[in-house]
């Protein structure tokens, strides 16, 4: 089962790098702009001098790869070139393949800005899955991973801002001295970022009960049965009537708040506080709505993804 998940792993990375690669071919080039990262370098660098993405995107990964293979995680070095290679030789391949019919670009500019929008949420969407399958893009986050390894504490927002900015700044000159090649970068930065990190938060996220009541166990019985969850109870005191209670606490789904705000209603002198989670870790199984375990689809790998 283990190795079934692992192929299957590799299977949906190289799948995606195929998807991120006609992303490329299909909104990205035929609307000139340099997207974010160091592909977006690569991508300037193919409009002045014709050297295709593919070629540079190798050439540049590569050592950063066999870096980050001694230097921070062996199966992520690899599952990240995985991703490198299958999309350098994408893009190598449909270079050949006429995608006039299917590509999104407008002569005179009307609804440029549609292209770099879909680019960057489908880019957004193949983040949030190699980060699932501890996987990279490669470029930048071969070198914040690195700078990660060594560094733990520092932070590697400057890096990746920096690099960004570089791109954004260069697309003036190269697309011609306009401010459109500048503002359609910005814009498929955002998108790629904002989806990514939604996608990675409608994993993650939850909701905190913290529950007051003089009916604990009743309440706790009812997640238990109707939740398939359990829950934390502690005595506490009232500090204006001084009289004893209890407070019960539990972590659910978003799915499930609505159907833990009815238990709640259902019980006199009962009121909650809620609070969002933007992440829950430990060693715990996890459970559907219905109480089956949850199957973990892709292989994780050691986890050494920052």
């Amino acid at each position: 089962m283990a190795t079934l998940k692992k192929v299957w792993t590799y299977l949906v990375i190289a799948g995606v790098a195929f998807l991120a690669a006609l992303n490329y071919e299909l909104f990205v080039f035929p609307n000139q702009f340099a997207p974010s990262g160091i592909n977006g370098i690569c991508t300037m660098i193919q409009y002045v001098t014709g050297v295709s993405v593919g070629y540079l995107s190798l050439i540049i990964n590569l050592p950063l790869a066999i870096w980050c293979y001694f230097e921070v995680s062996k199966p992520v070095a690899l599952r990240s070139m995985l991703y490198v290679v299958t999309f350098s030789l994408g893009l190598l391949i449909l270079d050949h393949v006429d995608l006039s019919a299917f590509a999104y670009s407008t002569e005179n500019g009307t609804s440029k800005i549609m292209g770099p929008l879909v680019a960057g949420i489908i880019m957004g969407f193949c983040y949030s899955v190699l980060i699932k399958a501890s996987a990279y893009t490669g470029g930048t986050d071969f070198i914040s991973a690195i700078i990660h390894k060594r560094h733990p504490g520092k932070s590697v927002f400057s890096l990746s801002f920096g690099i960004n900015a570089v791109v954004a700044i260069a697309s003036f000159f190269v697309y011609d001295y306009k401010m459109e090649p500048v503002i359609l970068c910005i814009l498929y930065s955002f998108a790629s970022t904002t989806v990514g990190e939604r996608f990675q938060r409608s994993g993650r996220s939850a909701i905190r009960f913290e529950i007051v009541t003089n009916h604990p166990d009743e309440i706790c019985n009812d997640i238990i049965q109707r939740l398939h969850h359990s829950a934390t109870k502690f005595k506490a005191n009232g500090a204006y009537t001084g009289k004893d209670t209890w407070i019960v606490m539990c972590v659910v789904n978003k799915t499930q708040a609505s159907v833990l705000s009815a238990i709640v209603q259902s019980y006199p002198n009962t009121f909650a506080m809620m609070s969002p989670v933007i992440g829950v870790m430990g060693n715990f199984k996890k459970l559907s709505e219905k109480g089956t375990p949850v199957a973990q689809i892709l292989d994780e790998g050691d986890g050494q993804t920052v």
